[in-house]
């Protein structure tokens, strides 16, 4: 088994405002997701919108995006191939508020 990291690109929870039941279903589907594939599953988490971004060497109190898109979470999934892992990354719900997942192999 190799290990992978899955980043999450959403846009920003601020800039896009979705029902109580909208956000209560999305949070569902992802406890589903999370058990069906949990043996696959080696860590991960949410992010806060709490953060510095350093850059050229100055340090400011704010977060990495383009737009209004922002990295929103990660996982690191246990699969044998990068398509097994990008099939497994490919059900979540995060593209159920527009957004995305990026699979990259860990170095050893």
């Amino acid at each position: 088994m190799k290990n992978f990291l899955v980043l999450f690109r959403e846009p920003d929870g601020r800039t896009e405002q979705h029902s109580e039941a909208d956000i209560a279903r999305h949070r569902e589907n992802w406890a589903e997701w999370m058990t069906r594939w949990g043996a696959s599953l080696a860590g991960g988490s949410g992010l806060t919108l709490n953060g510095r971004l350093i850059k050229d060497g100055n340090t400011s109190d704010d977060i990495h995006r383009v737009g209004t898109e922002i990295v929103g979470g990660f996982l690191i999934l246990k699969a044998e191939s990068l398509d097994e892992a990008a099939g497994i990354a490919g059900t979540c719900p995060i593209y159920e508020f527009d957004g995305y997942a990026e699979v990259r192999e860990m170095q050893k």
